[in-house]
């Protein structure tokens, strides 16, 4: 069997945001295909699509006429082929690849990844709504958009403990922060996160997301210390996992789980945040940090060091299925991520055949591959869009994080 064509979609999702030109995000899906007419779907994460783009061109000069199912050779070939340490748009392509060969290979075999990998560790798959698919505009409080979130079947939750408290500033991607006391950002988070736990009683999972919006350790201690009462199930991102002695500090002095590891998708990195024990729970992102295999083995690596696994989730479906076989496999595997327009029309003309999303559980198929099919005809008519991540602007003009 032979590598007879290497495809790009970029994709729009559609919809609206209040930045930037008011675009969302697109879907950077790649497909190979075979001379046996196998074809393997993968999913890039959406940092710059036209990088990834030109990445995918590059990559597909090594691998026009190989054998699909050498996946480890390829991904080795590509990842030292390029001398330099790669860059994470480098890897993210690299990411879409790698999935689409696992995909082609469990074809190959009639096997679900997650077989291939060693069997499965358990029987389905454990997951939380994420709240940047929550709907807007419906509902008086943000209270009244979590007890909703809930009400459609959903036992674990993610939300940020910030308020919205930015003005949209056109024509630049950019939102600016309003003028308030430091004091009363803190109190309006500890309110937030007790209004909601207070809502919701004591049978949901509440996740926070701190988004790493503070260079400062203190502000996030600060706030852990505030809200434990309420037992998040995990703060995700008290401080830039790129800093992990800050992570620590702020681990040492909190009883809530500290969650992190999207941004860590260099190795170099990923060997810091283990070694210093930074966080309690690895969200490693699969559409960039290398892809199946490489989340895998990083799992391992975590596990002997007594971290659990919780892979983070901002792309299609195709991203959720790579995620879910790693789920199925590795043994210390905790809860998955899951954007909550997984089933959206969108979603329904673009992918067919995937796995069963309810009650908070993500139940697989059995099928090989990946388990998920593309409608390639239906990417037309989601044309990409230009669009931009927000930058922050303080209210003394300076840039903050996001």
């Amino acid at each position: 069997m032979q590598i007879t064509d290497v495809k790009l979609y970029i994709i729009n999702k559609g919809g609206v945001v209040n930045y930037g030109l008011g675009n969302t995000a697109n879907y950077v899906i790649v497909t190979i295909h075979t001379d046996r007419g196998l074809i393997g779907i993968g999913d890039a994460f959406h940092s710059l699509d036209e990088p990834i783009e030109a990445c995918v061109r590059k990559y597909k000069r090594w691998l026009m006429g190989e054998d699909p199912t050498k996946v480890i050779h390829h991904w080795q070939a590509i990842y030292r082929g390029l001398r330099y340490p790669l860059g994470t748009t480098e890897l993210a392509a690299l990411s879409a690849i790698e999935q689409a060969l696992w995909d082609i290979s469990g074809k190959d075999c009639g096997l679900p990844i997650y077989r291939m990998l060693g069997g499965p560790s358990r029987d389905r798959v454990r997951c939380y709504a994420s709240g940047g698919s929550w709907p807007t505009g419906e509902y008086d409080s943000f209270v009244e958009k979590v007890e909703a979130v809930v009400a459609a079947g959903w036992p674990a939750l993610k939300f940020s403990p910030q308020k919205p408290d930015y003005t949209f500033d056109q024509p630049k991607p950019t939102w600016k922060k309003q003028e308030k006391s430091s004091y009363l950002e803190f109190t309006e988070m500890v309110e937030r996160v007790r209004n909601v736990r207070e809502a919701l009683g004591d049978h949901v999972e509440i996740c926070l997301d701190y988004h790493g919006r503070s260079f400062s350790p203190a502000e996030a201690i600060r706030l852990a210390k505030e809200i434990e009462p309420y037992h998040p199930f995990f703060l995700e991102e008290p401080a830039l996992t790129e800093n992990p002695d800050s992570l620590v500090q702020i681990k040492n002095q909190t009883a809530i789980p500290i969650a992190g590891g999207e941004r860590v998708v260099h190795r170099d990195v990923f060997r810091q945040v283990i070694e210093k024990r930074a966080v309690d729970i690895l969200q490693l992102e699969p559409t960039a940090c290398g892809g199946i295999l490489e989340t895998v083995k990083r799992s391992a690596v975590a596990e002997l060091h007594h971290i659990v696994l919780a892979p983070h989730h901002a792309g299609s479906p195709v991203a959720l299925c790579a995620c879910a076989h790693i789920d199925m496999s590795v043994p210390n595997f905790l809860i998955q991520e899951v954007n909550t327009d997984i089933n959206s029309s969108l979603n329904q003309d673009l992918f067919y055949d995937m796995p069963t999303v309810s009650g908070g559980w993500m139940e697989m198929t059995g099928a090989p591959g990946l388990g998920i099919e593309f409608n390639d005809d239906a990417a037309g008519d989601h044309p990409p869009k230009v669009w931009d991540r927000p930058v922050i602007i303080e209210a003394d003009g300076s840039i903050g994080l996001e």
